[in-house]
């Protein structure tokens, strides 16, 4: 998966955003100002989702390419590396879809509403 298919996957859920607190490389995704994924155009090309903490655990224990969240909190969140890697294109899918899922239904219910 490139930078590209990835951000135009993200970009794809229903009220996504993004941008770009911390600096100019950190590409943070977000649904109703709350944050789904951060990634950036460097090499490797990896992504930090948002994740249920047992599935967390098991993802790592299948994946090389899976790991606790760089630079956030390793009990909810992994980085996936998408280069290289043995997380083929389909798995990124599904946890992009997981890490949206929980963020949207962590939001209020006029927030829901708001985003249709």
């Amino acid at each position: 998966m490139t930078f590209k298919e990835l951000d135009s996957y993200l970009l794809s859920k229903q009220g996504a955003t993004f941008d770009y607190p911390f600096d100019e490389k950190v590409r943070v995704y977000r649904i109703a100002q709350k944050i789904f994924a951060l990634t950036s155009e460097k090499h490797p090309l990896e992504v930090n989702l948002k994740c249920d903490p047992i599935y967390s655990l098991e993802l790592r224990s299948i994946y090389e390419g899976i790991r606790g969240g760089y630079h956030m909190n390793k009990k909810h969140w992994n980085t996936l590396t998408l280069e290289a890697s043995d997380v083929d294109d389909e798995t990124v899918k599904e946890l992009i879809d997981h890490s949206y899922e929980l963020v949207y239904k962590s939001l209020t219910k006029k927030k829901r509403e708001e985003l249709g």
